[in-house]
């Protein structure tokens, strides 16, 4: 049976949620791993027992992981988490082993968006234990652990950081090829905890509208990442238009173009461009990702050509050898 742990509840109470049976830092070893280059090896000056215990337990659940990817957004509404679920549903379709982790703490989609409310998180001896969609995608997100929907969780920001480093270092996600992590807007206390938590071979897709108010918002996203040292992925376009269903003229509801002239003034890559499609809407609250219908449409084949983009500049650069470890 998985044991317990208890945190701060979102008004003062405290929420039961799974743990592991024994720490990470328990299971595995750094001292055997083959790469002399690891941070994690050797104890720093300042640092505590306890503290580098910590660090190893984090460096070993993500050094089994090849690649990162934090898709962010400037500002709320503009679909980030559309793209993050059926990026990582696009990634394990194309035959890569993908976790999908949703940190936005105080407005978690993603269970929604996947059918998956009201999964149940188990803890083992190997640490908790992330809801398989299929056979190559996991997914873990805060939106498991809340007794009611309808709760909101008011947490300060060291409260965040501690409950984002202890799903990178405690969900036993195996050995992944991706993990995507889906970070709540701007540029606070999720996305720098995830930036500074996840360590080499991560990278940020940015998620904007064309309108030149979510694009001055991604401006400031961009040198976001450009300050942590988080290289850019690329940027993806939402809601670049409408085909009229009735007469099949594109409308531009939310201008267009404002993504890619961005990613030309900040010389970063632009991935591409998703019309606004009623079926997204729809796939969504019905909990069935678009990606994974078999309907085509203008915004599936959009979408397919930018996770083509994104494997094909992902899987061009080296990686880190993932080590043979449990955990």
């Amino acid at each position: 049976m998985a044991s317990e742990f208890e945190h701060p509840g979102a008004t003062g109470e405290h929420a039961r949620q799974p743990h592991a049976t024994s720490t990470p830092a328990a299971s595995g070893s750094c001292e055997s791993c083959s790469t002399d280059s690891c941070a994690a090896k050797a104890r720093g000056e300042s640092e505590s027992a306890e503290e580098f215990a910590q660090r190893q337990a984090l460096e070993r659940r993500l050094c089994r992981i090849s690649r990162k990817l934090l898709v962010l957004s400037g500002k709320g509404g503009v679909g980030k988490s559309t793209v993050a679920a059926n990026l990582a549903v696009s990634l394990a379709q194309a035959g890569k082993t993908v976790g999908l982790l949703d940190i936005d703490v105080h407005g978690p989609s993603i269970p929604k968006l996947l059918g998956l409310e009201g999964q149940q998180i188990t803890g083992t001896e190997e640490g908790l234990q992330p809801v398989k969609m299929n056979d190559n995608l996991a997914v873990m997100s805060i939106g498991f652990l809340l007794g009611d929907k309808n709760t909101p969780v008011i947490w300060r920001g060291p409260l965040k950081f501690g409950a984002i480093r202890q799903f990178l270092r405690d969900v036993a996600w195996g050995r992944l090829d991706y993990l995507v992590i889906d970070s709540p807007p701007g540029t606070g206390d999720e996305p720098l905890s995830a930036a500074q938590l996840v360590g080499t071979e991560a990278g940020a897709v940015i998620v904007t509208t064309p309108q030149e108010v979510a694009v001055a918002d991604v401006r400031r996203c961009i040198s976001f990442c450009h300050s942590v040292s988080l290289p850019v992925v690329g940027i993806v376009e939402n809601m670049s238009g409408l085909l009229c269903p009735a007469c099949g003229v594109r409308i531009d509801l939310f201008k267009t173009g404002g993504g890619q002239a961005l990613a030309a003034e900040m010389n970063v890559p632009f991935l591409g461009s998703v019309p606004i499609d009623p079926e997204i809407v729809i796939s969504g609250d019905a909990g069935t990702p678009f990606t994974d219908r078999q309907t085509q449409s203008s915004a599936r084949n959009a979408f397919a050509g930018i996770v083509r983009t994104i494997l094909a500049r992902q899987e061009a650069e080296p990686v880190t050898t993932v080590v043979n470890q449990r955990g």
